[in-house]
């Protein structure tokens, strides 16, 4: 029996006859206190209202007996004003007793009372009768034969009334007989609940305590663990040291292997910016020289002056791209200023211009007005806004819609908020990679880099903003942009 059931299916068993005996008692108990209520009630609505009316009786025919002799004593017609009164009184409270009665015996005395006070009523009249006639000597003849009905109304009372008190003494003893049998269930509750208490409490001290106390001992050894230390305690310490040295380790070789991911990183950046370095931006320096020798030395018209414009803006865009390549693991400094992120679109889209056309792509614009001012760098922004550009443009090789749509919303992390939406037409990112595209050196590119989105991602971020994706397989892709219009960054340093 001791290994039929495990620890835990002895402990749980215990705990349900607890729950059980606990609940059983009050049930117990509120089935009891029904009783005892229903008792009470019954006492309460019926046989004290009996008892009342008994006294009522009682009282209105005592204040009936005197009247007729105070009549005859001072001829006052207040007193017969006052008897009628009491007369009522009398016959109202008899018709209450009445309505109470619930069986034979009761309904018995209920309608002697009546017949005796009927009689007892013609009689004081025919006293009254004769007093107002001035035949004093038989009125007060009478008067002292209907003293007799008097005392046998009253005794009728109070024939009426022991009935209604032995039924409130009977309902007492039930009610105290109730009560021994709840404090009999009660105590019988108490015994087992006790006894279940020191089963448990066995089952703790042998199969928990005690082997808690030695894992105590041995993992406090060098500590020495006296009888007055809290084992619980010393164990509670020796795992919490355990846990700590575990997330000490943990948080040393995430940093470990961080720094070695960002060395390789560096290694490789390192590797493409040398080549790079040589192989474009010597070229671009050359070329936007000579773009600026012949626009001094040749009278060219203007549509050759925009021309030579947007190349030389390519060209310093293409500048830009490299720089922030090579500078990639060490980001620039914002130059942070208050700008609309409404003329960033436009910039960029300017910017474009012949690029879009290129790609047989249309760019549409949704803006009701211009967005309100952020605190930001206008470059680094420009540049995430033409890289999410150029992606859809690619994305959807020939033709296509981009559509930008401008709001502001508040948002419930940053507050009041710019945001912009940069949707595309296209065939949408595969499920399996939208996580990942953020993610430096990731491409689905032949010849990318895959450092894109993560520039635009670390940009957003710098300018305490939030860039999400939303894009399913064949219908398009949007990245949405949420910039603090409130300057969150202020005291920060870049």
């Amino acid at each position: 029996m001791k290994n039929k059931f495990s620890l835990r299916v002895r402990i749980y068993m215990i705990l349900a006859a607890l729950v059980i005996l606990t609940l059983m008692g009050g049930v117990v108990m509120l089935w009891y206190t029904f009783r005892i209520e229903s008792a009470m009630t019954n006492l309460i609505e019926k046989d004290v209202a009996a008892l009342g009316t008994a006294e009522s009786l009682e009282m209105a025919i005592v204040n009936q007996k005197g009247l007729v002799s105070y009549y005859f004593l001072d001829k006052d017609p207040n007193w017969l004003k006052q008897l009628g009164e009491y007369r009522q009184m009398f016959k109202e409270k008899l018709e209450e007793a009445k309505l109470l009665t619930e069986n034979e015996p009761q309904k018995k005395i209920i309608a002697n009372i009546d017949q005796e006070y009927n009689l007892y009523v013609e009689s004081k009249d025919r006293v009254i009768a004769f007093y107002q006639a001035g035949e004093l000597e038989a009125g007060e003849k009478l008067h002292k034969q209907v003293r007799n009905r008097f005392f046998k109304i009253i005794e009728l009372c109070d024939e009426y009334k022991n009935i209604h008190r032995n039924k409130v003494i009977l309902a007492k003893n039930v009610s105290h007989n109730e009560a021994v049998q709840l404090r009999f269930f009660a105590i019988t509750a108490l015994l087992l609940i006790t006894f279940l208490i020191i089963s448990i409490g066995f089952i703790l001290i042998n199969r928990i305590l005690r082997p808690i106390y030695r894992l105590a001992v041995e993992a406090g050894r060098e500590a020495n663990l006296g009888s007055s230390q809290d084992e619980i305690a010393v164990l509670a310490k020796n795992v919490r040291e355990l846990i700590n040295n575990f997330d000490h380790t943990h948080i040393e070789l995430e940093k470990s292997r961080e720094h070695l991911l960002q060395t390789e990183k560096m290694a490789l950046v390192g590797q493409l910016a040398a080549g790079m370095a040589h192989s474009i931006r010597n070229p671009f320096t050359s070329v936007k020289m000579r773009l600026f020798s012949l626009e001094r030395s040749q009278n060219i018209t203007e549509t050759q002056h925009d021309d030579i414009n947007v190349i030389s803006d390519e060209i310093r865009h293409m500048d830009t791209i490299v720089q922030n390549f090579l500078e990639f693991s060490r980001p620039p400094r914002l130059k942070m200023q208050k700008i609309s992120p409404s003329h960033i679109i436009d910039l960029a889209i300017q910017l474009l211009e012949h690029r879009i056309k290129s790609y047989d792509v249309t760019v549409n614009v949704a803006r009701g007005k211009p967005l309100s001012e952020i605190n930001g760098d206008p470059e680094q922004l420009k540049e995430v806004i033409v890289n999410l550009i150029v992606n859809a443009c690619e994305a959807m090789d020939r033709g296509g819609l981009i559509t930008i749509y401008e709001n502001e919303i508040f948002d419930a992390s940053i507050g009041k908020s710019a945001v912009l939406k940069i949707s595309d037409n296209g065939p949408g990112i595969p499920e399996a990679i939208v996580g990942k595209i953020m993610e430096p050196f990731f491409t689905t590119k032949e010849e990318g880099t895959g450092l894109g989105l993560s520039i635009v991602s670390r940009i957003i971020k710098e300018h305490a903003g939030r860039i999400d994706i939303e894009s399913k397989e064949g219908e398009g892709t949007t990245f949405k942009i949420t910039l603090p219009i409130k300057d969150r960054n202020k005291g920060k340093r870049f």
